[in-house]
């Protein structure tokens, strides 16, 4: 079959009844890896249908960063990695190869019956193809078309590749995390996870609901432009703050809070736990409660007062801090409302009963009520849950983690209407 642009597709179906917030928008998914995924995956927990584009054979790169890896139904590793199904949840799979004629028009066609297009190519790297903002918007200028890059389009980065690591370090957020450079183990660290990724996504999400909302006023849709540089500075936050307003420049403190004190983990008898005393008030009680008449101090009754003397009320918290287990900390200081909690690894942390309580592990199967097709030996997938708890239209569940290209035919069937030898003709050719 050849797919050409006087190819005449039909409509799409209407959207499903609503199941979601969103269930009425449709996405197409152009982005790979995390930053583009995490925002398009928010946009499928609210109900949006999102349509995720993967080459044929290869899919997105993080099918292939592992370990560590899904475990088969054999109970043995296989060779899809586990990172891919942290950002993929609720979407639908189809492989399309867009360097072909014939793919770049299944894309195109998929582009003008969408809500959203999110992408994250370089600086133009779609134009070749003809699937950037100005020649999809020629075809849908309803559509929001959001463009996720490490420096955005303009500006004399623009042509960079932008990673979240590097990006941490370029935006200062390494210099200020990680213990003083006179401590053992000081010097610049990355966050534990890739936070900057996650946060444009997180920024993405929110751009791209503001201009579906804008679309309701003007009946047109627009071009988004996010990129990791500009978050990651916005995310500075207070830190960035302090620098802009009185060139103070942030050092790196460890667990410790520039502004707040006492705000950081201490060794218990067995362990070690956090203490977050973000006021007076919760200073009063925790002295109250631990035996010590410290807030009737005028070194230390005040948060400003602490922080000056911040050397020695530390020294003394230390040496309290030891005088009882962390579960017997938790135990007093939550009776009187003051924050701490243990220092938990993430085995732990699921363990927690609060954490289970909310339900915040999800398990799906890939193919519910049918046996998997041969060769697919994953099918069970675990994810951690959505945390947008509408009360009226609550993140849905549809499908796991796509298995690559699940849902090829199914969506080319039912969006474009194409019959069964038109999508063995297109595999045979290697479109799709």
């Amino acid at each position: 079959m050849t797919v050409s642009a006087s190819t005449a597709f039909p409509e799409l179906p209407s959207p499903s009844p609503r199941t979601g917030a969103l269930s009425h928008l449709r996405v197409l998914d152009l982005s790979r890896v995390l930053a583009g995924p995490w925002s398009t995956q928010n946009l499928a927990d609210m109900g949006a249908d999102v349509i995720k584009i993967e080459k044929p054979g290869e899919g997105d790169d993080t099918r292939h960063w592992g370990p560590p890896f899904l475990t088969g139904e054999d109970g043995k590793p296989t060779r899809q990695a586990s990172y891919f199904t942290a950002a993929n949840r609720n979407k639908r799979s189809v492989t399309v190869d867009m360097s072909t004629p014939e793919g770049q028009e299944l894309i195109r066609e998929l582009a003008r019956h969408s809500d959203v297009v999110v992408e994250n190519f370089k600086t133009g790297g779609l134009k070749r193809y003809g699937l950037d903002y100005e020649c999809l918007a020629a075809i849908n200028p309803r559509l929001i078309y959001c463009s996720v890059t490490g420096f955005g389009h303009t500006g004399p980065y623009a042509a960079r590749p932008g990673y979240d690591l590097l990006i941490q370090a370029m935006s200062g957020l390494m210099s200020i995390t990680g213990h003083a450079d006179a401590e053992p183990g000081g010097g610049p660290m990355k966050v534990g996870v890739a936070v900057i990724d996650l946060f444009t996504g997180m920024y993405a999400t929110t751009a791209i609901l503001g201009a579906l909302e804008a679309r309701h006023f003007t009946g047109r849709g627009q071009h988004i432009d996010i990129a990791l540089l500009d978050v990651a500075m916005a995310v500075l936050a207070n830190q960035g703050a302090g620098f802009l307003n009185a060139n103070d420049v942030p050092r790196r403190q460890g667990n410790i809070h520039p502004s707040v004190v006492p705000y950081q983990d201490f060794p218990t008898a067995d362990g070690n736990m956090l203490l977050a005393i973000g006021n007076d008030g919760q200073f009063a009680r925790f002295c109250e409660a631990a035996g010590v008449d410290w807030a009737r101090d005028e070194r230390y009754a005040t948060n400003t007062g602490r922080v000056n003397n911040r050397k020695a009320l530390i020294a003394m918290l230390t040496e309290l801090a030891r005088t009882r287990t962390t579960a017997e900390w938790v135990t007093l200081l939550e009776a009187n409302s003051v924050p701490c909690g243990p220092i938990n690894n993430i085995a732990e942390a699921y363990a927690d009963a609060h954490v289970q309580s909310r339900g915040l592990r999800i398990e799906q199967e890939r193919y519910p009520g049918a046996t998997p097709p041969a060769g697919q030996s994953v099918n069970q997938v675990v994810t951690a849950a959505s945390p947008l708890r509408l009360s009226d239209t609550p993140p849905t569940l549809r499908y796991a983690p796509p298995a690559l290209g699940q849902h090829t035919d199914e969506v080319l069937r039912d969006y474009l209407k194409l019959e069964p030898q038109q999508l063995e003709a297109l595999r045979a050719k290697g479109v799709v």
